[in-house]
């Protein structure tokens, strides 16, 4: 109708993208000078709500733009061009010691990026926005293939990168919880890597929650990268995180049959029993279980499980035996594990040895345990199921919003240059 003031529109490009890809929000048809809150909202798999939201003002031309305009409230501020996604919380009201993580990466994130008049605290399900759009956040890139591997007595999950190879081939080893965790897996063959997310630890893969798998466990899984068809065997990498670390250091030390070209470990520690099984690991941990300690809030931190770091050559992996780069990604408040003094102490330990030159690390302050691909949001603490025990607690994972998020997106930018370097380069 003439005179009819023309309808808000947001725009988010691109609307379908990895999660490591960066977004652009933009909105348009504004009433100049129009104090707006642009809200995000993600509806998880376990069916809980996390939201985040940004005060903008627009401009003379009745625009904001989320790249480039300052947010003056709300769950982040300044010039955040993600903070939409990496401040993300669960919505008031939600049930306690949430933590979101990507279950079927067959399905993306659909986040819900929407307009409001005024800036607003809360209460977006009860007001109607001026203007609505949806962007689908990816974990697998189209054309990646998800091949569940049961052979030789392992469960994992396999995934393969378009094309017709060979590729580089990734060991991808989560922590202390158990379980086939896949979406980093999904993400890295994204990238243009063979990965294979092992689970190794959950009763259902050991039999009985008091006995481990063995060393040889590992050595299978390593060997079906190698003999893949669309894996170059001599290029093949393990990527550790928590526990996953201290296998991942341990068997590139100690086993004769895995030989890794490079290694990722991130928030771990070298400390275990040298040529020890994960039962031998395991129960020097429960030897200081009275280190445990409780916050205020009555969250469980563990990082004193290690400490001191022992002087004992038999109770820590001699990284100064290590043959291949090394990648350690610190996180300086780390309250699960002492990655700090681990790192440092892996650094003595190489140096004098004349390794040195193998090791990279990359040191974060004000960073949390739980270093996650870029953009998802900080999670400071968590519910936690102790897989050997099947035990819940509330865990501590240490971190500031901020710095923690800007550490993840700094880590996986250093890993993925780390990997190309080594294992895609043919300069080495």
């Amino acid at each position: 109708m003439p005179g009819k003031d023309p309808c808000p529109l947001i725009l988010v490009r691109p609307s379908r993208s990895s999660v490591d890809d960066k977004l652009v929000v933009l909105v348009e048809k504004l009433p100049p000078r129009l104090a707006v809150t642009v809200h995000a909202l993600l509806h998880s798999e376990d069916g809980d709500y996390w939201e985040a939201f940004g005060h903008y003002v627009s401009d003379d031309r009745g625009c904001v733009d989320v790249t480039k305009d300052a947010s003056t409230g709300g769950s982040y501020d300044g010039v955040e061009p993600m903070g939409l996604l990496w401040s993300m919380k669960p919505v008031p009201g939600s049930r306690p010691g949430l933590r979101l993580r990507k279950k079927d990466v067959h399905t993306p994130w659909s986040v819900h990026i929407s307009v409001y008049q005024q800036h607003m605290g809360g209460g977006f399900k009860d007001k109607v926005p001026l203007a609505c759009a949806v962007a689908e956040r990816w974990f697998m890139a189209p054309g990646v293939q998800r091949v569940n591997i049961t052979e030789n007595g392992i469960k994992g999950t396999l995934f393969l990168p378009p094309g017709p190879g060979p590729f580089p081939g990734l060991l991808d080893l989560w922590g202390g919880g158990g379980g086939l965790v896949e979406y980093r897996s999904a993400l890295l063959a994204s990238h243009g890597y063979v990965s294979l997310a092992l689970d190794y630890i959950t009763p259902k893969i050991t039999g009985d929650t008091a006995q481990h798998v063995g060393n040889d466990y590992f050595e299978a899984a390593y060997r079906v990268l190698q003999e893949h068809p669309l894996v170059s065997s001599e290029r093949i990498a393990m990527l550790g995180l928590s526990f996953g670390t201290s296998v991942a250091l341990g068997m590139a030390v100690y086993s004769k049959v895995i030989k890794p070209k490079c290694l990722v470990c991130v928030s771990g520690s070298h400390i275990m029993p040298v040529n020890g099984s994960l039962s031998d690991v395991f129960a020097e941990i429960k030897k200081n279980v009275r280190n445990t300690r409780f916050d205020e809030e009555n969250r469980v931190i563990w990082r004193d499980l290690l400490l001191p770091i022992p002087d004992d050559p038999s109770k820590k992996v001699d990284v100064g035996q290590i043959q291949c780069p090394v990648l350690l990604v610190v996180g300086e408040d780390d309250q699960n594990w002492p990655a700090s003094e681990s790192a440092e102490d892996m650094k003595q330990m190489m140096e004098r040895a004349g390794n040195g030159h193998l090791l990279t690390v990359a040191s974060y302050p004000n960073t949390g345990h739980l270093i996650e691909p870029p953009y998802t949001p900080h999670v400071r603490s968590s519910n936690f199921m102790v897989a050997s025990s099947r035990t819940k607690v509330v865990a501590l994972w240490g971190g500031q919003t901020v710095p923690h998020c800007q550490a993840q997106e700094d880590a996986w930018q250093k890993t993925l240059a780390f990997l190309e370097k080594h294992l895609y380069s043919t300069r080495e």
